[in-house]
């Protein structure tokens, strides 16, 4: 059994390392029309610049990599997603990751991309497998694998290990290294289930001693239609850091999020004599006094 190891991504000038044992990652993940009318808007009318601001803005906020996702009812994915993705590589350095279901677009954006892609995602469902594992390999990606499969979301955490595992052993039957496989043990909102925070922490520490890989999480999702939001989702993101999440994918913008991830940190001793810490907090003492 292997522990805490390290998936690699890159841009064509950036490579990030993503680690137990190094600082939590964020993936920004506001690039994404879904539940978002103006981005929905913006991208129907071909209009790119809001996926610009958003690049910048959460990129100064943290992220070290960068959700995209170009799901807009109607239009063509396979254009609209490498027209998206191209946007965000010229206007930001940091890898990003392919947020699409559909394969031709996926490989269409794989094409585009410079440097070693996230996919965003694979899932334990036969076609899934069949039709993503084989464009992670052939274009050295890594890929985020959900914890569902031809039968649902599991409702217990050993039923979503076992499909972690069913994950990772065809990957591996590809030729593709547990190390390159993130999985994501699927945060169901409190809202419509107390005990879904707690189902998926414990998955994370599952998945984490049996086969010690990386785990993503769409974060904000646990407290969707609850109120103060913003205080469930940074507790949430806390505790789940110390089960052994590596990766989320949530909004850096939302400053309750980005300061539980710094604490989380310095809490587990992965930020030496608390410097990532002090530079965050002055950051923002120099914002209040600008506004």
């Amino acid at each position: 059994m292997r522990k805490n190891l390290t998936t690699v991504v890159s841009s064509s000038k950036v490579t990030v390392e993503i680690n137990r044992e190094k600082a939590t990652v964020i993936i920004g993940e506001r690039i994404n029309p879904t539940g978002r009318k103006k981005m929905l808007k913006a991208l129907q009318a071909g209009d790119f610049e809001m996926v610009r601001q958003d690049a910048l803005a959460q990129v100064a906020a943290g992220a070290k990599i960068l959700d995209v996702n170009a799901g807009v009812p109607g239009a063509d994915e396979e254009v609209l997603l490498k027209q998206v993705l191209q946007t965000v590589m010229d206007t930001v350095d940091v890898p990003l990751c392919i947020d699409t279901a559909d394969p031709l677009a996926l490989e269409a954006a794989l094409k585009t991309y410079q440097g070693k892609a996230l996919i965003n995602s694979v899932n334990g469902e036969e076609r899934s497998m069949e039709a993503i594992l084989p464009l992670v390999k052939e274009y050295g990606a890594a890929v985020i694998g959900l914890c569902m499969d031809d039968d649902g979301i599991p409702a217990t955490d050993d039923d979503r290990l076992r499909v972690a595992g069913k994950i990772i052993e065809r990957a591996g039957k590809l030729g593709i290294g547990p190390e390159n496989i993130v999985i994501d043990p699927l945060a169901l909102t409190m809202g419509a289930d107390h005990t879904a925070g707690f189902v998926a922490m414990q998955t994370i520490e599952k998945i984490v001693a049996e086969f010690g890989v990386n785990i993503t999480m769409g974060a904000s999702n646990i407290s969707f239609g609850m109120p103060d939001r913003k205080f469930i989702n940074s507790t949430f993101i806390a505790m789940s850091i110390h089960a052994g999440l590596t990766c989320p994918i949530t909004n850096p913008l939302e400053e309750a999020v980005a300061i539980a991830v710094l604490a989380a940190d310095i809490s587990m001793g992965r930020d030496e004599y608390g410097m990532a810490w002090i530079k965050a907090y002055r950051e923002r003492q120099k914002a209040q006094a600008e506004s």
